[in-house]
């Protein structure tokens, strides 16, 4: 997305909505985002203990982020 697709979707939201009603819009965008962030951490979680206790190698899933990891640093840089 564009920034100015998000300029526009701001302003539209801006027209639907008003000024009063942005903050707590936001607000609400921001709990939804924890809430989802903290689903889908407890999910990753439940899926490595589920992972662990079937005897299942989860070092390749770490070593394989960390890889992941190192090549997005690598690029931004």
């Amino acid at each position: 997305m564009g920034f100015s697709e998000i300029i526009f979707i701001l302003f539209m939201v801006l027209i639907l909505f008003g000024a009063d009603k942005l903050p707590s819009i936001a607000r609400g965008l921001g709990k939804a985002m924890r809430q989802l962030r903290d689903a889908t951490d407890e999910i990753k979680t439940e899926i490595q203990r589920g992972a662990e206790k079937a005897g299942v190698d989860t070092k390749i899933v770490e070593e394989t982020q960390k890889e992941i990891e190192k090549m997005k640093e690598d690029f931004k840089g």
